[in-house]
């Protein structure tokens, strides 16, 4: 199930006003991107991948920007029956699935991401959130390129960080070739954006 439009547009709105910050603005532009994609992909429905995408950080609304958020957003959202989009709370920031995840996990919550990550298919809207996620930046979209280095000058340098990056890359050719053309071309000024400090 998934909210409508509106509904997920007030979620949004009120979990900004719990935790504001740069994080509402990243997630309406990672809906907006996951919409105008769907838009030219045959099988997508692109409302619904706008919903998906402005909702993929909701569990920041308690303030958590650690792997957490997945987990608060997957409890939030399955608490309102939204099951589309707790699944999009969770897939968004494991692109290469269980490669994702140390060895040692001591939290909870982690293991129980670990769990749920291992188990589950990933279907086009979570491949598209996963890309979209890192095309969308506070004020627009950038090219790949500028958004992995963004987070890796926040969080660090993982031991996979590399392989997620060819991952979303994969996932960039998928997508180029269901569209015909670069998704580049199609995201509103992306390159202008890109260039924004």
């Amino acid at each position: 199930m998934l909210p409508s439009r509106l509904e997920a547009e007030k979620e949004l709105e009120v979990a900004g006003q719990l935790n504001p910050g740069p994080w509402v603005q990243h997630s309406l532009n990672t809906g907006r991107a996951a919409q105008c994609i769907a838009e030219k992909c045959e099988g997508l429905e692109p409302e619904k991948a706008y919903v998906l995408g402005i909702l993929h950080d909701i569990g920041r609304r308690v303030g958590i920007v650690t792997v957490e958020h997945v987990y608060e957003g997957y409890q939030y959202t399955m608490s309102k029956g939204w099951d589309e989009v707790a699944q999009v709370c969770m897939t968004h920031s494991y692109p290469i699935k269980n490669r994702d995840f140390d060895d040692q996990l001591d939290k909870e919550e982690e293991v129980f991401i670990k769990s749920y990550i291992n188990k589950c298919t990933y279907d086009d809207y979570d491949k598209l959130i996963q890309l979209c996620d890192s095309l969308a930046v506070p004020h627009g979209f950038c090219l790949l390129e500028k958004r992995f280095v963004d987070v890796v000058r926040r969080y660090g340098f993982w031991n996979t960080t590399i392989e997620r990056w060819n991952k979303t890359f994969e996932i960039k050719d998928y997508f180029e070739k269901k569209i015909g053309c670069s998704i580049y071309d199609i995201l509103e000024d992306i390159k202008e954006t890109t260039f924004i400090d």
